[in-house]
């Protein structure tokens, strides 16, 4: 692409949420040629985002570009803006989306992922249940923000509700090492990135236990049934599940420290309290998430063993060694036939 066609496309986009994600997705969207609005809520730090050009809270070292301009306040915005990729961690998608309908934003870009434990609703359901004629998307799949913010080859997955928004939100992505795919399975793609992390803390308390690369395989491979078991009987598509958002996001977050869930399951599985893994390691989105998919699962009927004892776990009512024999200690199958 040169630079006169990032010129030709150039919006202006807004990011809500500063933190690690929200700031390497701004960056994402400079390095297509747009002009950013990076908004944090605390005031302090996005001071030091437009004085220094850097998140030094989560990603040090990576410089900003000028086309990132930091706010702390919506009604500083220069243009009205309607659409928004919202990149706050999900207990707090509720307060801004309220905050940013009350400054003309209509339509949502979600990057969080998750599943609220008091409602059971996953993200594109908590926005539309603030904002119910908003236009929805999901932006999900293997994607690190510190390899996303220093411009390493990353694919992710960009589920809508309208083919438009959808087409509209890939293209003002789509740039040097960052390449979006289009879907319009809604369900599919937030039940994949919610319940990931449910999977990812199961591996990290597995490998905590130093159970070995075999379980940890196993885990993974049980474990994406019951996500895709989960995401058909709440409308999503199988198909999906092999995808980004599915397969993809589980290999990377089950495998790698980099993953908070991952680091909160090993602090677990090494023998650590769950408020020392919190402590070391601080917000995990699957800690919640597992206790709402459980409860769900049950309410319909699911079998998901792998996040029942994950949720019983994180609630403190067995120790992580304890759900493992459970797991290991289950019926075996009927067979075939």
């Amino acid at each position: 692409m040169t630079v006169h066609d990032a010129a030709e496309r150039a919006v202006p986009i807004l990011v809500l949420g500063a933190g690690a994600w929200g700031t390497a997705l701004a960056l994402v969207a400079a390095r297509a040629g747009h002009r950013v609005y990076l908004w944090g809520r605390d005031p302090i730090q996005v001071a030091n985002l437009a004085h220094t050009h850097e998140n030094a809270r989560y990603l040090p070292g990576i410089p900003l570009p000028e086309l990132i301009v930091p706010l702390a306040d919506l009604a500083a915005l220069p243009n009205l803006l309607t659409t928004a990729i919202l990149a706050v961690p999900l207990r707090a998608t509720r307060e801004a989306v309220a905050y940013a309908v009350g400054h003309g934003v209509r339509d949502f870009a979600c990057a969080a992922k998750g599943m609220e434990p008091a409602s059971e609703l996953l993200v594109h359901e908590i926005v539309r249940s603030i904002a119910p004629s908003t236009t929805v998307a999901l932006l999900s799949g293997p994607s690190f923000a510190r390899e996303v913010a220093l411009g390493r080859p990353t694919a992710i997955t960009v589920a809508a509700s309208t083919p438009a928004f959808g087409q509209a939100l890939v293209h003002a992505l789509h740039g040097p090492g960052f390449r979006p795919y289009l879907s319009d399975d809604l369900l599919g793609v937030a039940v994949g990135g919610a319940v990931k992390n449910v999977l990812a803390i199961a591996a990290g308390i597995a490998d905590g236990l130093g159970l070995g690369v075999n379980s940890r395989a196993a885990l993974i491979t049980r474990g994406l049934a019951e996500i895709a078991r989960f995401g058909v009987k709440l409308g999503g598509r199988q198909e999906t599940f092999m995808g980004l958002s599915g397969l993809g996001d589980v290999v990377l977050t089950c495998t790698d420290d980099q993953s908070r869930n991952r680091r909160f399951g090993l602090a677990l599985g090494r023998g650590g309290t769950v408020a020392a893994a919190h402590a070391e390691v601080g917000l995990a989105e699957g800690v919640a998430t597992s206790i709402a998919v459980a409860a769900r699962a049950a309410q319909l009927g699911i079998d998901m063993p792998i996040t029942a004892e994950v949720a019983r776990a994180v609630r403190g009512e067995m120790t992580p060694a304890q759900a493992v024999q459970n797991l290991l200690a289950r019926e075996l199958p009927k067979p075939y036939g």
